[in-house]
């Protein structure tokens, strides 16, 4: 195999390099740097299988290493303007809800961790946003994961950026930072996706238009959304985004 200059712009990984394997296919190496949220990717990409994901052609668990199939052009969705993008998510989304269990950590684990973490980050930060933001994300972490419904496998940051064009699909999503849990939860990171426009009407025109489309409940997707949203601002280069997004879900009800 044969490596070319690692690609720009990664932060959670080691490397991610293009490759070409000894049998003249195009390919990825990412050295992963070890962390619960991508724990599984591996296991996520092998149940998908390649339908609507990138295929893992090879993975070594003891060096957090996968080789993965290459999207050629790349370009990521967000480029495809919004109206497009959001209906490419409704098609991907049902493909990548495949039913789920172990080895992937459930919804309600990561709810609990989020839960347990958050008020000592908030605090630790300097309190960076206000404390109605806190007590709504809160809430829906500790109301939501015991009345959950069929766990099937979550991407939980698809994104205008994580989902690429390639040349066996159209559309292949990356980089799955995956859990088990209700479908509801799946469109968290889409509704807070900035690179599909970031206003009140964009985010809560994203929130409606998928919950309508996919079916789901959308009272439930949205305190999903605001409780996965503000857990993720705090330390993030994207806090005023996010913590923006929740705060549009929240004033809209």
């Amino acid at each position: 195999m044969t490596l070319g200059e690692p690609f720009e712009g990664g932060v959670a990984s080691v490397l991610v390099a293009p490759a070409v394997t000894a049998e003249g296919e195009d390919a990825v190496l990412k050295v992963q740097q070890p962390h619960r949220e991508s724990e599984h990717e591996a296991a996520a990409l092998e149940l998908w299988a390649g339908d609507g994901a990138i295929r893992l052609l090879d993975h070594d668990a003891e060096e957090h290493a996968l080789l993965l199939e290459r999207c050629v052009p790349g370009t990521p969705l967000a480029a495809a303007g919004a109206e497009v993008a959001l209906g490419i998510f409704v098609d991907l989304l049902q493909r990548l809800w495949k039913r789920a269990g172990p080895p992937f950590r459930t919804l309600a684990e990561e709810a609990a961790w989020w839960a347990e973490s958050l008020p000592r980050e908030w605090e630790q930060a300097g309190r960076q946003f206000e404390r109605p933001l806190l007590h709504a994300a809160l809430e829906a972490l500790h109301e939501l994961p015991p009345t959950q419904g069929e766990q099937v496998l979550l991407h939980q940051d698809l994104h205008g950026e994580n989902v690429l064009a390639a040349q066996r699909e159209p559309w292949l999503a990356i980089d799955p930072k995956p859990l088990a849990g209700e479908r509801e939860f799946g469109v968290a990171p889409i509704v807070r996706s900035f690179e599909l426009g970031h206003s009140r009407r964009d985010v809560l025109g994203r929130l409606d238009r998928l919950t309508s489309e996919l079916g789901l409940d959308r009272d439930r997707a949205r305190g999903w959304t605001i409780g996965q949203t503000i857990a993720w601002s705090v330390g993030s280069e994207y806090r005023q985004t996010h913590v923006e997004t929740a705060r549009w879900l929240l004033e809209a009800g």
